[in-house]
């Protein structure tokens, strides 16, 4: 059986997009987002916020609307796969773990920084609509349900 890489994840970009291309033309868009978490420390009651940064790596046409799109503040859901490579620094192996979008969903209105709002923003995604979802020029039939 075959295992499963798959990261989920709905944050807030640290810092502007930085767009570059391969010697291919190939363009790559690398994002710093950032997810927190608030918690209660059991034993002092005080409420902790913990953040965690993720390093992201964006490919092709969605890099390009991700670097034109996308800016510090602005919130972002981002599927993918997990990455991890190794380096030597000063005769030390280190490695960084980033992830591989597979789809980039702008999250809130352009020039929305704060983020809120639904899953409204743009879809930098592969374009085609999952099976079994209604694509945006059909009628979609949930409409009627009254709950």
């Amino acid at each position: 059986m075959a295992g499963v890489n798959k990261a989920i994840i709905l944050g807030h970009l640290g810092r502007d997009p930085e767009l570059n291309h391969t010697q291919g033309g190939q363009a790559v868009c690398r994002l710093n987002i950032a997810t927190s978490r608030k918690y209660t420390n059991k034993k002092t009651n005080e409420t902790v916020d913990e953040t965690e940064w993720h390093r992201v790596t964006v490919w092709g046409k969605q890099a390009e609307h991700c670097a034109k799109y996308l800016a510090k503040g602005r919130q972002c859901y981002v599927e993918g796969r997990l990455r991890t490579s190794s380096y030597e620094q000063d005769g030390i192996t280190k490695y960084s773990t980033e992830i591989v979008a597979d789809q980039v969903q702008f999250i809130g209105g352009k020039g929305d920084s704060s983020g809120g709002g639904d899953a409204g923003g743009g879809d930098a995604g592969g374009g085609d609509a999952p099976s079994g979802s209604p694509s945006s020029n059909e009628p979609n039939e949930d409409d009627d349900i009254p709950f």
